[in-house]
């Protein structure tokens, strides 16, 4: 009796740990999702579309300090509900936020490209092709391109990192065996004096661009005048993958042209909109922590065999680094084909 009284005790010990254990995750739980609401909603008001910095920055700061007192400091009755309900408000406010064609674009991102697809033939409006002389100073030209899809012959992934690490920028050349290779690379479209900021591209502060334009341009700019690192692989994509490929940029070209979107660093940017159009077009893979960190998206491409594989990757990253054959080329007319002189072959 006593060995059962005592078994008893035991387990109704064990079943107030265990209950009192899940009270305080829930608790934990609830308070985490509370900071980090806090911490959203607080930038979302500083990142809205109020014209005021400081009135941005006096609102956000209320909202703040009101919500640290209502949570944490108040005997409210009912408190989250009222934290739930101010913060719908702002969720209301948010929504109403849309992007737009009509700002005072950066000459870099003036033109939306536009594609007009003619059987196998396409025509593309708005390539960019500027010659610089420095970063800042440049001579602005958009062309029109005409390609041909049947002779489309590959594909070419570039990496340009502002400095070594995690994050880089990542975009696509398409290689013609009858014209030069076309780039299009999916970046932010700031305003005059606006500069990238990665927090800012989470609260609609950028909208979407695809920039369209040749290698001259879009690879130079970043070899030769911004001193990024620029790394170049080529992919054993089939030639119909990569038409198919090609397709879908081109239909989300002309949305864009048509219905303005915000970029978003971790949703609707370079290698993550890479990774759904590669998978609209028939790729076979899962998600990858690096095509979030695209910094490493190198490595992910060669452990996934769609990049050369028979040098090791330490070797192939080496010679895959284009900016000295870019530096030395500069602006000379076959700047395509001197980029690649030296890389590895890959079978197509």
């Amino acid at each position: 009796m006593q060995n059962l009284v005592r078994e008893a005790g035991t387990s109704k010990v064990s079943r107030n740990f265990l209950s009192r254990s899940f009270g305080w995750l829930t608790r934990a739980i609830w308070t985490l999702c509370q900071v980090l609401l806090t911490v959203w909603f607080t930038l979302a008001i500083y990142y809205s579309n109020l014209p005021s910095v400081w009135l941005r920055l006096v609102l956000a700061g209320c909202f703040a300090a009101a919500a640290i007192w209502v949570l944490w400091l108040s005997r409210l009755p009912h408190k989250s509900l009222v934290f739930v309900m101010v913060c719908l408000g702002v969720v209301v406010w948010w929504l109403s936020i849309s992007p737009s064609h009509n700002r005072s674009w950066r000459r870099e991102v003036a033109v939306m490209p536009r594609a007009i697809v003619d059987g196998d033939r396409v025509r593309i409006i708005g390539v960019r092709n500027f010659d610089y002389r420095s970063v800042n100073d440049f001579t602005v030209r958009y062309e029109d391109r005409e390609v041909q899809l049947s002779h489309l012959a590959g594909l070419d992934f570039f990496v340009s990192y502002w400095s070594e690490g995690l994050v880089a920028h990542t975009f696509l050349s398409f290689i013609f065996d009858n014209a030069p290779p076309l780039s299009i690379s999916i970046e932010t479209r700031p305003e005059v004096g606006e500069g990238f900021d990665p927090v800012a591209s989470l609260f609609k502060q950028f909208e979407l661009i695809y920039v369209v334009g040749d290698e001259r341009d879009l690879v130079r700019v970043r070899t030769n005048y911004r001193k990024e690192a620029v790394y170049l692989y080529r992919l054993n994509s089939p030639p119909e993958g990569v038409r198919r490929l090609l397709m879908v940029y081109l239909e989300r070209i002309n949305e864009l042209a048509h219905q303005p979107e915000y970029y978003h660093l971790l949703s609707n940017s370079c290698t993550i909109n890479i990774v759904r159009y590669a998978n609209a077009a028939g790729r076979a893979g899962r998600f990858d922590i690096r095509h979030l960190f695209n910094g490493l998206v190198d490595s992910y491409l060669y452990h996934s065999g769609r990049v050369d594989t028979t040098l090791p990757f330490d070797e192939l990253r080496r010679r895959s680094l284009i900016n000295e054959a870019a530096q030395a080329a500069e602006g000379a007319p076959d700047f395509s084909e001197r980029i690649r002189a030296s890389l590895p072959t890959v079978a197509r």
